[in-house]
């Protein structure tokens, strides 16, 4: 596979997204995408372009910014142009008892993000 971005840039825009994620910072958050980035869900559908993906993200800040949240990453992965996270979390709502994103990292940019997560209500 040829590389297309430098891992040490991969890593710096993972980081950068899960502190925007974080902190709960939609203006950072958006800054790791483009017009043309794509974001894919199990549990949501497809996202395309900067609207359409803040909708999802104003819609997780929702779930994850109120009290009583864990959030816990369990493993992380840099491979040239992709990252891979795996991780777990618990909100008022819902039990995500396995999730995980994989990232494809252009151009210090996330051109594709996959989240796979196994959700289960509390209600």
């Amino acid at each position: 596979m040829a590389t297309t971005s430098d891992p040490t840039t991969t890593q710096s825009v993972l980081n950068h997204h899960l502190d925007a994620f974080m902190d709960q910072d939609m203006t950072a958050m958006l800054e790791d995408y483009t017009e043309d980035s794509v974001v894919v869900t199990n549990t949501a559908g497809t996202f395309h372009g900067l609207d359409e993906i803040k909708s999802l993200f104003s819609a997780l800040f929702a779930e994850f910014e109120q009290s009583n949240v864990e959030f816990t990453q369990d493993e992380e992965v840099i491979e040239d142009d992709i990252a891979y996270i795996c991780w777990h979390a618990e909100t008022p709502e819902n039990t995500y008892e396995f999730a995980t994103d994989t990232f494809v990292i252009r151009d210090g940019k996330i051109q594709t993000q996959t989240l796979g997560a196994k959700v289960t209500p509390k209600n």
